[in-house]
């Protein structure tokens, strides 16, 4: 969202390598299926209630131009703000104690608000309540006219499991989301390859589901035959005792993990991929596993792919993980505003990802799609560096990067659902 920071990933050491000075030469990229997004002559969604209004609840209302308007009934208040996405808006109180604010239009998609009642976070009981910025937010959604590849649709629909293991390496019991695709329960013969998706700072394993609408977007990519039928795992990375790094400017995990990826890569490696594997009818070879994530989410997957290379064959890194940084907050901890640090101009492959890109024949070899992502909008996405650093990894002859660019979005939910789109037709070919 808005408030948080980048944290450089790549890291430059010079300019030494030859190669990345051709990258001003015509390129072969690899292709990637957009998103749909709203034609010109799509009409406006009329003037309505938030979708998560409970009944007889009228605001938030999402007006006909995106703007939305909100009450809020304090009459005793001294001061009430609406926070939408982390920045905090004043509301005008009326004589009937109820107070207002219409906001700017917004951008298409899910987007997180909480009112501030004399510096007191307080949520909004008339409409339905998600986590994220690390605690219990309200949420609103605003329509994209024309554009239904997160909608319910009459297609086949895959199940969504809640389920929990005991995992040995944290000793703890774990919560988990499973999606399991259409014909998965009658077809009880067929092995599905499994997708592991991660959520950003100050969520958790429910948000893929509850904000990003993954199993929408999958029953429909796979009912248009445009992906392949695939079960996902949804979890916190949320590891007790997991080291966080501290210093100036950063809140972060650390960029070179220990051990197959820190807490949470043994974590997965050890107890959450053998349960699920034995839990569920899955193709247990790397060639059929993928993993993801989004901010902190994608500089998880980052962490945990680069050192189990054995074990992954598929990387998608969403506004995170990648040359130009990630939100440290992700869509969640709201982190005080800086300035990003300068971006390194170019990539040295012996350094970046732990030297996992030292041979680029190598690492084409064992990942089959390097996909990363990112919004248009600054000032937390930074799509001109990320296709310059695109450039580069191709020149040094990376040639398995696929990069996505969400228009007129910036780091919230509608890029990575459009970055999901984008992603999943890409796995398991």
């Amino acid at each position: 969202m808005k408030t948080a920071l980048f944290i450089p990933f790549f890291i430059a050491i010079g300019a030494g390598n030859a190669c990345l000075a051709q990258t001003d030469r015509a390129l072969a990229r690899q292709e990637v299926v957009s998103a749909p997004l709203r034609s010109a002559s799509a009409p406006n969604v009329p003037a309505h209630p938030s979708p998560y209004n409970f009944s007889r609840f009228e605001y938030p209302r999402i007006e006909a131009d995106s703007r939305v308007t909100f009450h809020f009934k304090v009459p005793d208040a001294k001061n009430v703000k609406v926070s939408i996405a982390g920045v905090p808006f004043d509301m005008i109180k009326g004589a009937d104690g109820v107070w207002t604010y219409t906001s700017a239009p917004q951008s298409p998609g899910y987007h997180n608000y909480w009112m501030v009642v004399d510096g007191a976070i307080v949520i909004d009981p008339g409409t339905s309540t998600f986590i994220g910025y690390g605690h219990m937010c309200n949420g609103f959604e605003i329509p994209e006219p024309g554009v239904d590849f997160y909608d319910l649709k009459e297609v086949p629909h895959g199940n969504v499991l809640i389920k929990n293991y005991f995992s040995k390496t944290a000793n703890s019991w774990r919560h988990i989301f499973v999606y399991t695709p259409p014909g998965y329960d009658a077809d009880t013969a067929s092995r599905y390859p499994v997708l592991y998706l991660q959520h950003g700072g100050g969520e958790d394993e429910r948000v893929w589901i509850e904000m990003g609408r993954v199993n929408l977007i999958l029953d429909n990519l796979i009912a248009a035959g445009s992906a392949k039928p695939m079960i996902v795992v949804m979890e916190t990375s949320n590891v007790p005792g997991a080291v966080l790094e501290r210093g100036p400017g950063r809140d972060a995990w650390h960029p070179e993990y220990p051990r197959g990826g820190g807490p949470y890569g043994q974590l997965m490696i050890i107890d959450l991929i053998p349960w699920v594997d034995s839990h569920f009818r899955t193709l247990t070879d790397k060639d059929h596993r993928a993993m993801a994530g989004l901010s902190m989410g994608g500089y998880m997957t980052e962490a945990v792919t680069m050192a189990n290379l054995d074990k992954f064959s598929y990387v998608g890194l969403f506004s995170g993980g990648t040359a130009v940084g990630f939100g440290a907050g992700g869509a969640g901890i709201p982190i005080p505003a800086a300035a990003p640090p300068p971006q390194p101009e170019f990539l040295d492959l012996k350094t970046i990802y732990s030297g996992a890109m030292t041979n680029p024949a190598d690492f084409n070899k064992k990942v089959k799609v390097f996909f990363f992502s990112y919004g248009t909008e600054p000032p937390l996405e930074n799509s001109q560096a990320l296709r310059k650093h695109q450039d580069q990894l191709i020149v040094a002859g990376i040639t398995n990067s696929y990069l996505y660019i969400s228009p007129g979005t910036s780091h919230e939910w509608q890029t990575w659902r459009r970055s999901l789109y984008a992603f999943a037709p890409l796995l398991f070919r």
